[in-house]
């Protein structure tokens, strides 16, 4: 693997005086779309009462969010290949941050669709930053620690997940409102404040110098096909499908969960900062797991951490009160390092096809769509209780792909 400097020398990925510099600048990213991805945690209950949605009606939030990743990241690819990651990753913050302030009329006019809206602009520029800076950060080093790398930004990801709860419970759920107007407008300081700070970052990206880099060769690779071909790619992919709607279910939910009498009772701004810790656990985990799978292989280190997130997800299911109000937070912890470890093994071999099947991967993430809205039915039909059988499927799964799904088989 190669990496060329601004002067067009190639050097080694882990000798190049760019490799931390870059990392580090790269990890703001990660940061900002965690926070943003969050705050709809919050959201989500406030546009409920704000709009007298059911729980069907209010995941359209995640639907319509996620389903960006869908629609979005095939041509996101397309970009990233035409003009570099560096400027992908430009026009990405950009697109965000005009989704950011698409959230000032949204409110304007008190109109549930037009923050739908808002919400897939927003998405699409986060879809192109996942498919510039994702395979950038796996790429730019030692193949042997790409999975630990991707953890370690990652864990700034969570880190944005952890204060986004807690600054939306805050600045939105904590305030009193007279009239829908006024409780629409509860949104808008914050949006103008991620505009603000997304298109500052998108002008330092602008002008930094980043490495240019190419994705590794590797023996197998063949001078055609596809990164299709490649089944351990087909199947991680299936696992970031189900990964990411199975986290996003059970944070979407989890205000109104602990709002319920029969659980803790929470007044709702109360429960929006609980919701910290679940995030919280998510950023301590990919921390930690940066440093473990060194010593420990991804994969298996993988298949520990699912192994416990099912059984906590069961324990929330048949748990009275407030026991199963920490056992649902404690599976934060062990969703940590699942998307960037299914994430790494997936693209593992891919050489050329690198790019195209991180666009699969990310295409994917439309996962965080499906199952919320499947949890939300079943939430409107039963309870939200019987709702986390959803996640608790989709961690079955990814067990599968811990265990065997991940190994090397093409065709």
């Amino acid at each position: 693997m190669n990496i060329t400097t601004s002067t067009g020398k190639a050097v080694s990925g882990s000798t190049s005086p760019n490799y931390l510099p870059a990392l580090a600048l790269l990890t703001s990213l990660f940061f900002m779309w965690g926070f943003i991805t969050c705050l709809n945690d919050i959201l989500i209950p406030h546009l409920k009462g704000l709009f007298s949605l059911n729980y069907t009606q209010t995941m359209l939030v995640q639907f319509i969010f996620f389903g960006a990743y869908a629609i979005m990241s095939v041509p996101s690819g397309m970009v990233v290949s035409r003009i570099g990651y560096q400027r992908g990753i430009v026009v990405g913050l950009s697109v965000t941050g005009v989704g950011a302030l698409l959230f000032l009329p949204a409110a304007a006019m008190v109109s549930y669709p037009v923050f739908l809206g808002a919400f897939f602009v927003l998405a699409s520029g986060i879809t192109l930053l996942q498919v510039a800076a994702n395979p950038f950060v796996a790429i730019l080093g030692k193949p042997e620690t790409a999975s630990s790398r991707l953890n370690l930004t990652q864990a700034f990801n969570s880190l944005g997940t952890t204060i986004a709860p807690l600054f939306g419970s805050m600045m939105i759920l904590e305030n009193t409102f007279e009239t829908a107007a006024q409780e629409a407008a509860a949104v808008r300081m914050p949006y103008i404040l991620i505009a603000f700070a997304l298109f500052a970052i998108a002008l330092v990206f602008a002008f930094v110098k980043l490495p240019k880099i190419e994705a590794p060769g590797t023996d197998n690779t063949q001078t055609g096909g596809s990164a299709w071909q490649y089944r351990h790619l087909v199947l991680g992919a299936v696992g970031i499908f189900l990964y990411v709607g199975s986290e996003v279910s059970i944070g979407s939910f989890l205000v109104n969960f602990f709002s319920l009498p029969d659980v803790a009772g929470l007044t709702e701004a109360t429960a929006g900062k609980y919701v910290a810790f679940y995030w919280g656990g998510a950023m301590i985990g990919r921390f930690v797991g940066s440093v473990i799978q060194t010593y420990i292989k991804p994969a298996r280190w993988l298949a520990i951490n699912v192994a416990a997130a099912i059984v906590m997800v069961a324990a929330t299911m048949m748990l009275p009160g407030s026991l199963a109000m920490w056992t649902i937070i404690s599976v934060g912890l062990f969703n940590s390092i699942m998307f960037p470890t299914i994430f790494t093994l997936s693209i593992d071999g891919l050489g050329r096809h690198t790019g195209q099947g991180s666009g699969i991967l990310c295409m994917a993430i439309v996962g965080g769509a499906i199952l919320p809205l499947l949890m939300g039915l079943i939430a409107d039909a039963s309870s939200i209780r019987t709702g986390f059988v959803v996640p608790l499927l989709g961690y079955a799964y990814i067990l599968y792909y811990a265990l065997a799904g991940y190994k090397h088989r093409q065709g």
